[in-house]
């Protein structure tokens, strides 16, 4: 089954995008590859457009989401109704206090996750939390603090993080097919209109701006194929009138010398495209978020192999399927935190440079 989308044109939104790739697998049988670690009992805090991406995720798989809460309670019985959701919760301190729940996804805006964070840890829950995990790194590193206190398990839900095609590209580097990485250079370009200074991309109480929404993709791509984090980081940014961050160029390099080259736009399309540039060759990848195919083109010959894994339709069920492996001790899982970790200390640093600081951080 062909379950290619918009990998050649990209002419949709990152919304169309997943549905045309949800429609691809359609009617198809699920993996049994995918969640192999036991299950555990999930409960939803926001129900916006990523959090109803994760219940048909669930639905792909023939299971379901145990509860859901919602700043208003409407939207949240609605979620429930379309959704078969067993439980809406009038407040999260109900959500935490529900001892059928092993596991939180948090989907509401990111000025808002460490306050969630907080709660859910201190229950006792795991927890998967949307990207931009937290708004700046000393956030991360206390709720990294109270799940390491708790015993409970922090996973990041950066798609790239969890996508098969890395967990494949990743092996086969380390592995030293590809002989040492010299630069990563990456694009990443979405259009968002100016008329709505309100939405979470331009407004500054919503923690808006370019770097936390698609920078953290990435700097994520690039950091994931790196030795080690940045230590050195050179760049320049536009702001919007909002005090957001609305395109930026930047450079990065670690103490082994290798360097990261990346391009943000929040008003102009471009290729979401990631070159990985090693000794021996260098590999392409298009729609890299949710990617599940790469191009590698050898240094010698010039001869191109294509690399398939994985599936996109199924992004969140792989982040699902992590926590679960992470939870159930798999310390590949258990280690993606830290890669959050460096690429969230990168963001905070530009952001501080730059001069972009939101309200909470005042």
């Amino acid at each position: 089954m062909d379950t290619r989308t918009t990998h050649d044109s990209e002419p949709l939104n990152a919304a169309e995008a997943a549905k045309a790739a949800f429609a691809a697998v359609e009617g198809a049988p699920f993996p049994d590859d995918i969640f192999i670690a036991p299950g555990l009992t999930w409960a939803v805090v926001g129900c916006g457009v990523v959090a109803n991406q994760m219940a048909q995720s669930f639905a792909l798989a023939g299971r379901k989401i145990h509860g859901v809460v919602n700043r208003t309670r409407s939207k949240a019985e609605a979620f429930a109704s379309k959704y078969g959701v067993s439980r809406v919760y009038d407040t999260v301190e109900q959500l935490y206090a529900d001892q059928a729940v092993d596991a939180v996804y948090i989907t509401t805006p990111h000025n808002t996750h460490i306050e969630y964070l907080r709660g859910a840890l201190a229950a006792g829950k795991h927890v998967l939390c949307e990207k931009a995990i937290t708004l700046n790194s000393e956030e991360l590193a206390e709720a990294r603090s109270i799940a390491d206190g708790c015993g409970v398990v922090l996973m990041d839900a950066t798609t790239i993080l969890h996508m098969p095609l890395y967990d494949e590209l990743k092996r086969r580097a380390d592995a030293k097919e590809f002989g040492r990485l010299r630069l990563a250079q990456v694009n990443f370009g979405s259009y968002h209109d100016y008329e709505d200074t309100d939405t979470r991309f331009w407004n500054r109480s919503l923690a808006g701006g370019a770097m936390l929404d698609i920078g953290v993709y990435a700097l994520t791509v690039a950091r994931l194929f790196m030795e080690s984090q940045p230590n050195e980081v050179v760049s320049l940014a536009n702001l919007f009138k909002t005090g957001v961050d609305e395109e930026s160029g930047f450079i990065t390099r670690n103490g082994q010398g290798q360097l990261g080259v990346f391009s943000l736009t929040m008003h102009a399309k471009q290729p979401k495209r990631v070159d990985l540039c090693f000794d021996d060759c260098y590999i392409e990848v298009m729609a890299y978020p949710r990617a599940d195919r790469a191009t590698i083109t050898w240094t010698s010959d010039g001869r191109r192999e294509e690399v398939h894994s994985g599936v996109e339709a199924y992004a969140l069920c792989y982040e699902i399927a992590d926590l679960e492996r992470a939870v159930a001790g798999d310390e590949s899982k258990l280690k993606l935190i830290d890669f959050t970790s460096d690429v969230m200390e990168t963001m905070t640093r530009l952001r501080r440079d730059w001069g972009v600081v939101y309200p909470e951080e005042e």
